[in-house]
């Protein structure tokens, strides 16, 4: 395999405890820690190991936003990506904007294997990469907590409601990954300086033929209600009475 396409999403890192602006139009990211959208990262993980085991030649990771997003692109890079491709865009973008943008990026860099995080924490939408490998008209293995290549075949275990699931896909194909398929690496202070010389490309949305369309508008952001506190029941009869209080018996 020659090539591996990977997505990077900038995202509010998990640990930081996101606020709603005051006047509820979006989330409060002023001063906020980004970082790569953990579903994404162990995506990167899977194709660095891939190709440290020889099983293709170049990693490529892409982002679609603003300029500030070379910043979780150049984490990639340190973690050992060759290339990086921002594609600029001012605005959010859809799913579909999201896939249609992969998909001309695969014309352009024909890769063997497409490798994205199965969702976005900020969004959860887990559609990017099902709509892509419907537009590119290749297989697709979402929820992958065990993947193995064996030529132009892939081995995917993947993670379903009743359990595990394995099937083989041919390849070129989408792989979306879980939590379990790996922890990410380490990145290290000489691979972050080793990542400032190695290349990004900066394409604009246009250029690749995509408008950036947003078919749903978000009208207005609310925090989730404080959690109630918690009781404690001396025995099962004290829980029932405790159910029927609330209602909820």
């Amino acid at each position: 395999m020659d090539k591996i396409l990977v997505g990077l999403k900038r995202v509010v890192d998990y640990n930081v405890r996101v606020r709603v602006r005051s006047d509820g139009s979006g989330v409060d990211t002023d001063g906020v820690k980004m970082s790569i959208n953990p579903f994404d990262e162990i995506a990167l993980e899977e194709a660095l190991r891939i190709k440290e085991r020889g099983e293709a030649s170049e990693v490529i990771v892409v982002s679609i936003g603003t300029a500030d997003a070379q910043q979780q692109l150049r984490t990639g890079l340190a973690m050992g990506a060759d290339r990086a491709i921002l594609v600029e865009s001012d605005t959010a973008v859809d799913p579909l904007t999201g896939a249609r943008v992969f998909r001309a990026l695969i014309d352009r860099e024909n890769p063997g294997l497409v490798i994205l995080g199965k969702q976005a924490i900020d969004d959860d939408n887990n559609q990017t990469g099902q709509m892509l490998a419907a537009l590119w008209e290749r297989p697709q293995a979402t929820f992958a907590s065990k993947l193995e290549l064996n030529g132009d075949k892939a081995t995917v275990t993947r993670e379903v409601d009743v359990g595990l699931e394995v099937i083989e896909i041919d390849l070129p194909a989408v792989i979306t990954t879980d939590l379990r398929l790996n922890e990410p690496r380490y990145v290290k202070l000489p691979d972050i300086m080793k990542a400032k010389k190695k290349p990004l490309d900066l394409i604009p949305l246009g250029d690749l033929g995509v408008t950036a369309a947003m078919p749903m508008k978000q009208v207005n952001f609310e925090p989730p209600e404080d959690r109630q506190k918690g009781i404690m029941v001396d025995d099962v009869a004290g829980l029932v009475a405790a159910l029927k209080e609330k209602g909820l018996l």
